[in-house]
């Protein structure tokens, strides 16, 4: 069970709100939910975004999906609406601009873009997008990522492999929260996010947390493979078979075990998912990697104490 749950604080969208009121409605939603900001939309249909916010231990997630539109954060709204955090913010869809006080940044889609609220900014999107945005707050961030905080606000991702890994692992982290947030562990959900972005933020790509990282987020992206093993994780991650099983030894799990645990849960929110409903059991099976439908009959029995079928209901 989970030791500190994931909890949902709200969620919204302007698609009900008369088109000549939803910058205002977005503007005052953020203000209260996230920070305070301006908002300009130069779509004929006006501003259609949705925003859900969680929080996970210390850290608050947003997850932001909107057409083309422009957000500020003015040296004004910063005097006026003081907020000390920093913000990850995950472009996923729809390449963005960052713009600064000291230049603009590029933000494809993909990349990850690092920035502390109490500095002005402003992010645009041209085109339909989506964000996972991690507000920590500064005195989280300066104490388990990085002293001082960030000089600068930086954008990574597309430079070196490892990093694309660091980046990868990081969304499939947030992306796992918003869509299980129910099922979450946010203690752990916290600390691997924290663990991420000091790695990335420090430049540091070959310590524990972010071969841990890197291992799990290649198995969360092959869950479907039967072919997928330890050794190809292993070297996925850069290291030797051996030393995976030290990175997974701490939560007392083997990779394998993790790998197959891992495969179960996803089976399991299969077989709960209405959109599955029409698919066997034996398909669902194979989708998560498993071999043979009484293979996975048996496990499944033995780790969650029904029947794929007493699951689905």
């Amino acid at each position: 069970m989970p030791t500190q749950p994931v909890a949902m604080i709200s969620s919204v969208s302007t698609e009900s709100v008369p088109p000549a009121e939803r910058v205002d409605f977005w503007e005052d939603y953020n203000r209260q939910a996230l920070v305070g900001l301006t908002c300009s939309s130069y779509s004929e249909r006006g501003l259609l975004a949705r925003q859900t916010n969680l929080r996970s231990g210390a850290l608050r997630i947003a997850e932001i999906t909107g057409n083309e539109h422009v957000i500020e954060r003015t040296p004004g709204i910063c005097r006026r609406l003081p907020k000390e955090s920093v913000f990850a913010s995950l472009v996923l869809g729809g390449d963005a601009v960052f713009f600064h006080p000291d230049g603009v940044l590029p933000a494809p889609a993909g990349s990850l873009v690092l920035y502390e609220t109490d500095h002005p900014y402003l992010f645009g999107f041209s085109s339909p997008m989506r964000q996972l945005l991690v507000d920590i707050p500064r005195p989280v961030f300066t104490e388990r990522c990085l002293p001082g905080g960030i000089r600068a606000p930086m954008v990574l991702g597309g430079r070196s492999a490892a990093e694309d890994a660091l980046v990868s692992a990081l969304r499939s982290v947030a992306d796992g929260l918003v869509a299980r947030h129910d099922h979450a562990d946010g203690e752990r959900a916290e600390q691997t996010v924290l663990d991420l972005i000091r790695s990335l933020a420090g430049g540091r790509f070959d310590g524990q947390p972010a071969q841990l990282a890197i291992a799990k987020d290649y198995i969360e992206r092959h869950l479907s493979d039967p072919g997928l093993s330890a050794e190809r994780v292993a070297a996925a991650a850069g290291v030797s078979a051996r030393h995976l099983r030290r990175l997974f030894a701490p939560d007392g799990m083997t990779p394998s075990r993790y790998l197959l645990q891992r495969r179960l849960e996803l089976a399991r929110d299969r077989l709960r998912d209405a959109t599955s409903a029409t698919d066997t059991i034996a398909d669902i099976a194979y989708r998560c990697g498993f071999a043979s439908q009484s293979h996975f009959t048996r496990v499944f029995r033995d780790h969650f104490g029904q029947t794929p079928g007493e699951a689905r209901g």
